[in-house]
């Protein structure tokens, strides 16, 4: 048994932390009414998936989590919000009531079904190797095993941007 006021304890509990902060986030990001606080809620999102970076040993991927998704895209978002026009912002409707209870129904059967599958299946030990966490040691990751995935995020950004420009330039009087 692992006590708290041990380092693996700590280290747990601060690991449940991230993912709280996370789920919060994403929580408050689906259900705020008001597109800002959606907006903040996607940031305190993106907060605690940059700490399970940090936590994993990467902290340069945890910093430009924090300088790309909360600072360029969170930002754009909110400029592209506050450029739009107060009347669109109430065209806001109610959603149906069914939905909530359907989505979390079929979350738990997700959730279910994967924690059945991660208990049946027997696990291997992954051979162990130091990530040193170093810019060039992640340089050659993202140029060589790493390529698609770090394509894919320069098209996530740019339509990010894209749709946030699209926003603005409609500005208030349409």
């Amino acid at each position: 048994m692992v006590s708290l006021f041990t380092m693996e304890g700590l280290s747990g509990l601060l690991f449940f932390c991230f993912i709280g902060l996370t789920l919060a986030g994403a929580v408050v990001a689906t259900n705020a009414r008001s597109l800002i606080r959606s907006v903040a809620g996607l940031a305190i999102c993106f907060l605690g998936v940059a700490g399970l970076y940090y936590y994993l040993n990467s902290p340069f991927v945890a910093l430009m989590q924090i300088l790309i998704y909360v600072g360029a895209v969170c930002v754009t978002i909110i400029f592209a919000v506050m450029l739009a026009g107060s009347s669109e912002l109430k065209q806001l409707t109610r959603r149906n009531g069914l939905v909530g209870p359907l989505a979390i129904l079929g979350s738990g059967i997700l959730v279910f079904a994967l924690a059945g599958l991660a208990l049946k299946t027997e696990w291997l030990a992954a051979p162990c190797r130091v990530n040193r966490g170093t810019v060039e040691d992640l340089g050659q990751s993202l140029l060589t095993t790493y390529s698609m995935s770090f394509e894919l995020i320069s098209v996530v950004l740019l339509v990010a941007v894209v749709g946030s420009l699209v926003l603005a330039r409609q500005g208030r009087d349409k």
